[in-house]
């Protein structure tokens, strides 16, 4: 029977989260326009710069990462202005639809498990003088991708267009320099490597983004007024107020242990797993040059059923890990190793992994993936 109390949770975020923030969410109800929710406000605002890495303006809003994304087309964007949208999975492509309600997108396209070629994107920029921001999507979740984000950046900045990046399962377990790479709105979802609740997305601008937003075609995510409410304390509708202690309880553990550290451990823990299905002869899906250190995606060896695969993983090892999707779905499987996962996390979730394997006919040498786990405890 399933016991989330008592399962390894290695999807790629929602992750897990600690007690410590758990708990900050059993606080009474709060006055949020009192004083007490303006300290909690003046503080958040200090942590989430802190893991953006930036002293410019932040916000916070009460809504998912897609909200956090949403925000910053429509307040940085219009109706007739032109973006590139550089497509190379399931979330860039997602990126693309949204840009299509706000604005005139036009996709870029790249093979899913490919990174975005700079050189191209800069033949599209030259090519089309009249694009006026493009977005990426960072960490390509759906593909264990990390896209070259400093190479982009900088092709951007030399055609002086906006650039819009989703960072939700980058921000807080990759090596972010905002404002040396001239990054003008980037988005995080707290679900992920921040490891609290799903339901707020923060977004860090640039100085050039804040002069240029506009209200005109949003309401609820009018980007203007949250950044312009968070500098005053404040928030201009209802915050979600038990997300935002616990968004402010796992900012604090991140600032505790240190964000450079919080990177180096996600790091080692990509390098564990990637090890570890080498020594079970299971396939990375992506690129390995362009491996992501927050998401894992791996290849299913022939003739290993997904559906039949993680109901094992779930019902007999008390493991629960993401298939594939779209195009993906039932070719590859994705663990995620971001946030407060540790070795011994991965170590148990690697002991179900290869007796589901084992158990539906993979031949491997039993223990090798765990073995390689252990070896970097």
């Amino acid at each position: 029977m399933y016991d989330a109390e008592d399962t390894v949770f290695l999807l790629p975020g929602p992750v897990k989260m600690h007690p410590r923030v758990l708990r900050a969410m059993s606080a009474p109800a709060l006055n949020h326009r009192g004083p007490e929710f303006k300290e909690i406000l003046t503080e958040l605002r200090e942590l989430v710069q802190y893991l953006f890495g930036t002293r410019g303006d932040v916000a916070i809003l009460s809504g998912s990462g897609t909200a956090g994304l949403e925000s910053a087309v429509s307040g940085l964007l219009r109706r007739q202005d032109k973006v590139l949208n550089l497509v190379n999975g399931k979330f860039s492509e997602r990126f693309n639809e949204l840009c299509g309600v706000f604005a005139t997108p036009t996709a870029l396209t790249f093979e899913w498990g490919r990174p975005v070629d700079p050189q191209r994107v800069a033949a599209a920029l030259e090519e089309d003088p009249a694009i006026q921001a493009v977005t990426v999507c960072w960490n390509e979740t759906s593909t264990g991708l990390t896209n070259p984000i400093a190479e982009v950046a900088k092709v951007v900045k030399e055609h002086d267009k906006l650039l819009l990046v989703d960072g939700i399962t980058a921000v807080g377990g990759l090596e972010d320099h905002f404002d040396e790479w001239g990054i003008d709105a980037l988005v995080v979802g707290s679900q992920k490597c921040i490891a609290a609740p799903a339901g707020l997305a923060a977004v860090a601008l640039s100085k050039r983004a804040v002069e240029s937003l506009h209200s005109e075609t949003s309401f609820y995510t009018n980007l203007k007024s949250h950044v312009e409410g968070l500098a005053k304390q404040d928030t201009p509708f209802t915050p979600a107020v038990p997300l935002f202690l616990a968004f402010r309880e796992a900012l604090r553990m991140l600032q505790e242990e240190g964000l450079e550290n919080r990177i180096a451990r996600t790091r080692k823990l990509a390098d564990a797993a990637r090890a570890a299905y080498e020594a079970i002869d299971v396939d990375l899906f992506p690129d390995p040059r362009f491996a992501s250190n927050t998401v894992t995606a791996a290849r299913y060896p022939a003739g290993i059923d997904d559906a039949k695969f993680r109901k094992i993983l779930r019902d007999q090892y008390h493991v629960i890990l993401a298939g594939g999707q779209s195009q993906l779905k039932g070719k590859i499987f994705r663990i995620g190793h971001m946030g407060i996962c540790s070795l011994p996390d991965l170590a148990a979730g690697f002991t179900g992994i290869e007796g589901a394997l084992a158990a539906m006919g993979h031949e491997f040498e039993r223990g090798a993936g765990v073995a390689e786990i252990a070896r970097r405890a």
